[in-house]
């Protein structure tokens, strides 16, 4: 009937046990709210700090050469868009193995993994194994972390134990207060450690610490839970793989969270996957049915286009050097940008000890406001800083306007 049109599922009422009374409204992304604030200010020479990619000298976050390489070949080969299984592209995790845990262990029948959506989804996948097992609920985290880690742990139902782990004001690693948080922790806790590159501050463990980490998470019956997100930003490919060589020559299981991400520059393509190190191959069988069940009921099957091309690139010994010599590059530029901040200013200092793209600068919240509003630079709230957003010609810019807020 006409001048009596209803929209569609209209209701009358309001239901008192309606499905969605009780949920709060969250509050925004902080990271998320940054990146539209930059993309709303219309400065020419503003300079973004704050998200978390790798970007060249002119702002820009390329594709690889190696990759378009890869994708051209993929386009003219693959067959089928059909599912793949739960474990995803076993070529692209056999692959992975050995630059993650080593030649030696990349034959362990004790070790198994499966491809997941990103380094994120990894972590999610080894807080479900870890919460699937009663007696393995505690998870230790050393602050400041990737804000992320808490948000993904809770979620799977693990007790969060913190403890401080890094002095931003001093610029130091507390390893002292690192071993003394884990040696009041229990049997069968899980340990969260990140493999290199340290999001957020930059420091990371040396060898000596890796390995009496290592030795007392061995003695201490702890599992290590290592974040490997960034291999190839830090020292260099294969010396930042040394701690998690170490770890895994000590302990008895361990779980590695590894991303495709960022050293094959895939972001949103969502490229990763999960290792588990377990007792011997009974347990690995074990292990390996339950990443899978977890799996299947988080995503079924994962995103197959970036572990298709890592693992085409990883399959030719020609895109292999293309893709390190690539990521050399990039490793370099970033390291060249903390030494030119380093030398500019005393507060840049530090950078130059620390790796990888991320700092976290002793700065409080009114500087990073001031900096924001009157000088268009932008980083998160914390003051983490990501290297490798500073373009050519930036670094002069940036300490000129630090000056300015600090009153220096």
């Amino acid at each position: 009937m006409q001048g009596s049109r209803r929209t569609p599922n209209a209701r009358t009422g309001t239901s008192q046990h309606g499905l969605f009374n009780a949920l709060k409204k969250q509050p925004p992304d902080p990271l998320l709210s940054l990146i539209a604030k930059l993309r709303d200010d219309p400065r020419q020479e503003k300079i973004d700090l704050g998200v978390g990619v790798y970007r060249d000298a002119s702002g820009i976050t390329p594709v690889m050469h190696c990759v378009k390489e890869a994708e051209r070949l993929l386009l003219a080969m693959q067959a089928t868009k059909s599912y793949l299984g739960s474990e995803g592209d076993v070529g692209f995790v056999n692959l992975l193995k050995p630059m993650v845990c080593g030649e030696a262990f990349a034959r362990d029948p004790r070790l198994v993994g499966v491809q997941t959506p990103g380094g994120t989804g990894a972590l999610r996948l080894a807080a479900d194994v870890i919460a699937a097992s009663v007696a393995r609920t505690k998870i230790w985290l050393g602050l400041p972390s990737w804000p992320n880690h808490e948000p993904i742990f809770s979620a799977a139902g693990l007790t969060i134990q913190t403890y401080r782990s890094f002095d931003v004001t001093t610029q130091q690693l507390l390893f002292d207060d690192t071993i003394a948080a884990l040696k009041s922790a229990q049997p069968g806790d899980v340990v969260l450690l990140h493999g290199c590159c340290h999001n957020p501050t930059g420091s990371d463990f040396d060898v000596a610490q890796w390995a009496t980490l290592a030795k007392l998470m061995a003695t201490r019956d702890l599992v290590p839970l290592l974040d490997f997100a960034y291999q190839g930003f830090g020292r260099g490919f294969e010396p930042d793989a040394t701690g998690i060589g170490i770890v895994l020559e000590h302990v008895g299981e361990a779980l590695v969270a590894y991303s495709c991400d960022k050293n094959f520059g895939l972001y949103r393509e969502r490229t990763g996957a999960l290792f588990a190190f377990t007792q011997d191959a009974p347990a690995a069988d074990r292990v390996y049915s339950n990443m899978l069940s977890a799996a299947r009921a988080n995503w079924a099957m994962p995103p197959d286009h970036g572990a298709a091309v890592v693992r085409l690139i990883l399959e030719s010994d020609e895109l292999r050097r293309d893709w390190h010599q690539e990521l050399e590059d990039m490793r370099s530029r970033v390291a060249s940008v903390r030494q030119e901040l380093a030398a500019a200013d005393s507060l840049f200092a530090p950078l130059v000890l620390q790796c990888g793209m991320f700092s976290l600068l002793p700065i409080d919240s009114v500087v990073i406001a001031r900096l924001q509003a009157e000088h268009g630079i932008y980083m998160a709230g914390s003051g983490r800083i990501n290297v490798a957003g500073i373009r050519g010609g930036d670094v002069e810019r940036l300490v000129r306007a630090m000056r300015g807020v600090r009153g220096r």
